[in-house]
């Protein structure tokens, strides 16, 4: 694998509230990481791009002890100014030249006007038109599409179709600004009746690169307890969906390997491959536990080196939870250079341990891929941003 491997993670504008998670948070651990992925936008049935949270994104003044170059926004600022998470994104950017910031649009819950609006050209060139706009007024290095999950052939032919008109358009943008290329990458699925639908070739093509979302193999909607990210194994693995992609000619090198920052538990069973009859509260949805939360009091971590996959359980409580443990991550990133893949990227920032924690999943994959990033220059000039902080350079 490269040098300089991508290592990305998602950062989720709701982290802001009850995660208490900022943009500054990331001030420490910047350089482990070489690209930030902001969700989520969404879009409307006619393919215009919008903001889920204004206030988060693009409003909330943050206080001096909150933002990344320790000045707090101020109120009495003339004219229209980006505020928010996406200022404090662009002061990180400026600070740290390597760091790429891409807007991703979707996800689970804002992915149901896709079909729509990738069929028409209509949709695709609103669509296209509202991000590139978005791009250039937010300061941003790329987009990311998180399309969850195209359901026929008819689908994944006009995905196709929005990719190009996207790439198209992110190229002509760069050429008008005589600036470098800007990013498209594309969250994919781990799952064969997903995948399987797929132009993974031609997408491949049109993509700098494409973010496997190598986790969910199992939760709480099977009847027995699993493993949510083993790398190996007879039914769902990440090596399968690794395999697909390369025979279907994506290139080893536009393959970025997705990792959970997170635990799916399980309660009231015997243990993997047995029945469960509900799951627990977890740390923010039901279910779900923070990494960092893990392993929960009284719980022994195990490993299953065949398969490469971890969890813990207690048997006082009957409770089992699976996630990446340190153990576990070092071999898929031991797997990561083995295949020549490009890099890592974590479901999300919030959940992890900071800074030089012995647990760290960021800390631990920085080291184990060789102690650097990939150093590809960002963008800190839009002279054409609608806002005024923007056009200055903040």
């Amino acid at each position: 694998m490269a040098t300089n491997p991508i290592i990305a993670g998602y950062f989720v504008n709701w982290g802001i509230y009850a995660r208490n998670h900022n943009v500054f948070n990331l001030v420490t651990e910047v350089h482990k990481l070489s690209h930030i992925l902001y969700g989520f936008a969404n879009l409307n049935p006619d393919g215009t791009v919008f903001l889920s949270d204004k206030w988060a994104d693009l409003e909330k003044h943050f206080p001096a002890e909150q933002t990344v170059n320790g000045q707090a926004d101020s109120w009495n600022d003339v004219g229209n100014n980006l505020y928010g998470n996406f200022k404090q994104l662009l002061l990180l950017k400026k600070q740290n030249r390597h760091l790429k910031v891409q807007l991703s649009i979707g996800g689970w819950t804002f992915s149901t006007n896709f079909a729509g609006v990738a069929a028409t050209k209509a949709g695709r060139k609103r669509f296209v038109e509202s991000a590139i706009e978005l791009l250039n007024d937010l300061g941003l290095d790329g987009l990311d599409i998180d399309w969850e999950y195209p359901a026929s052939t008819t689908d994944a032919d006009n995905y196709v179709l929005l990719l190009r008109d996207l790439r198209a358009a992110l190229d002509a943008y760069a050429h008008d600004k005589g600036d470098t290329a800007y990013l498209l990458t594309a969250a994919m699925p781990c799952g064969p009746q997903n995948y399987n639908l797929l132009k993974l070739d031609e997408m491949a093509r049109l993509c700098n690169h494409l973010y496997l979302m190598c986790y969910d193999y199992a939760g709480s909607w099977d009847s027995i307890a699993g493993h949510q990210a083993n790398l190996y194994g007879p039914n769902l693995s990440t090596h399968a969906a690794v395999s697909h992609y390369l025979s279907s000619g994506v290139p080893a090198s536009k393959i970025v390997l997705g990792l959970p920052m997170y635990g799916r538990g399980f309660s009231n069973t015997a243990g993997i491959g047995h029945p469960f009859s509900s799951t627990p509260q977890g740390s923010w949805e039901q279910g779900v536990y923070d990494y960092k939360a893990l392993p929960r009091s009284g719980a022994t971590e195990h490993f299953d080196a065949e398969l490469v996959a971890s969890w813990s359980y207690d048997s006082a409580t009957r409770e089992l939870v699976t996630y990446d443990t340190p153990e576990c991550l070092r071999r898929k990133c031991a797997y990561t250079k083995e295949m020549s893949l490009r890099g890592v990227m974590w479901w999300e920032l919030s959940a992890d341990h900071k800074g030089e924690h012995e647990r760290s999943l960021l800390n631990t994959a920085w080291r184990e891929l060789g102690g650097g990033v990939d150093r590809t220059e960002n963008h800190v000039k839009f002279p054409g941003s609608v806002y005024e902080n923007v056009r200055r350079g903040l």
